[in-house]
């Protein structure tokens, strides 16, 4: 094993979530230890209890992407640190409202994936500028690959694709999950999903109509509306 520098520099050349722990006051000032989301450790803090806790804390945090002192006592303090990929968010549909949610979306800082199953929608002259495209049908493409830091906008506005799509979100940890839609077309959707047996508790998490009320009309103001939504879950949490 290298030094927990070493950890962590591989981790961020690698794309990889890792956490760092150091103890601030009680025990072993200065003993710094790592982890992996899965609870891999490296390294310890010198007392098993207080590296079983530190672990213990670290996890959430890490899961979330958040830095934070954690205070076990009035005497027992440590600093965990997230070292996290930038978070992604994938776009279902290669419409023109991608385009521009893509591009703003790299600016602040996101990973962008753009998925369809219609070849003539997602092609790289339309999509050149985002990390990922995936010619596939949504739910195949979004299976197993949705966490705590991910973001789900769905554009299609046809249920053959967007359906499928929000199955998956829904299951899964996603952080936000927005589908396109006047608000009778998303009444629509949830009386759909829900007979299909989804609580109106999982339901609730959908953002339905899409992005903040600002009044958009282009597909650039939508994405803008989109993205100002995303950006605000993830800073603040909560629902419109």
């Amino acid at each position: 094993m290298g030094t927990i520098y070493e950890l962590v520099r591989d981790a961020v050349r690698n794309g990889r979530s890792l956490a760092t722990i150091t103890v601030l006051a009680g025990g072993a000032v200065g003993a710094k230890m790592a982890c992996t989301p899965d609870g891999q450790t490296f390294g310890d803090l010198g007392d098993p209890t207080l590296t079983a806790q530190a672990v213990q804390a670290a996890l959430p945090l890490l899961t979330r992407g958040e830095t934070q002192t954690v205070a076990f006592s009035p005497e027992v303090t440590i600093f965990v640190e997230s070292f996290v990929p930038p978070p992604t968010l994938f776009m279902v549909g290669g419409v023109h409202i991608s385009i521009a949610l893509a591009a703003m979306a790299k600016v602040v800082g996101f990973r962008t994936v753009v998925i369809d199953a219609r070849e003539a929608f997602a092609t790289d002259e339309r999509f050149g500028h985002v990390d990922e495209l995936i010619i596939a049908w949504p739910d195949e493409a979004l299976a197993g690959r949705l966490d705590a830091r991910s973001s789900v906008a769905v554009l299609t506005h046809d249920p053959k694709l967007d359906d499928p799509a929000l199955r998956v979100a829904l299951r899964s940890p996603a952080r936000y999950i927005g589908a396109l839609g006047s608000s009778k077309t998303h009444t629509r959707r949830l009386e759909r999903l829900a007979a299909e047996g989804f609580t109106p508790e999982e339901l609730a998490r959908i953002h339905g109509p899409i992005g903040l009320p600002i009044g958009a009309k282009t597909p650039e103001e939508i994405a803008l509306s989109i993205l100002a939504e995303v950006v605000q879950v993830a800073r603040q949490g909560g629902h419109k």
